[in-house]
C-alpha cells in the first residue's frame, strides 16, 4: 500500500513552485546560520582584544614598579625577612610565585623559611 501524497498529480508549474520554496527555507537558514557565526566571531574578537588592552595595561604597570638594584639595596633587611636572595635567570615574580609554593607545600609561614638563591634549571 503506497501512501497518498498531497503533491500527487501537480503540475510541472506548481512542482517548480514548490522546489523554489524549498530551496528558499534552506538558503534563508543558511544565511541565519552565517549571522550568527559572524556575530559570534565578533564577539570573541572583541573579547581577545580587551583581555590584550587589560594584559598590556598590567605589564606597563609591573614595568613602571621601580626595581631596587643590589647596590642602591638599604643594608639592614626588614623585620621578617630572612635575607637577601641572589636570582639567576629567574623573574622576581616567578621567585615569588615559586617561594609561595614551597611554603604552601611544606606547611609553613613564608617568613620562617630562608631562600639563598634561585636559578632556573635550563
Amino acid at each position: 500500500m503506497m501512501l497518498a501524497s498531497p503533491l500527487d498529480g501537480i503540475g510541472i508549474l506548481d512542482a517548480a513552485i514548490v522546489a523554489v520554496l524549498g530551496y528558499a527555507v534552506v538558503f534563508f537558514g543558511l544565511i541565519l546560520l552565517m549571522c550568527v557565526i559572524i556575530v559570534m566571531g565578533k564577539f570573541f574578537i572583541a573579547k581577545d582584544k580587551k583581555r590584550e588592552a587589560l594584559n598590556a595595561a598590567a605589564k606597563a604597570t609591573i614595568a613602571a614598579v621601580p626595581v631596587v638594584t643590589p647596590a642602591a639595596a638599604p643594608a639592614a633587611t626588614a623585620p621578617g625577612s630572612a635575607g637577601k636572595l641572589k636570582l639567576y635567570d629567574v623573574e622576581p615574580k616567578t621567585a615569588a610565585m615559586l617561594m609561595a609554593i614551597v611554603a604552601d607545600k611544606m606547611g609553613k609561614p613564608l617568613n620562617e623559611l630562608r631562600f639563598i638563591s634561585i636559578k632556573e634549571v635550563k
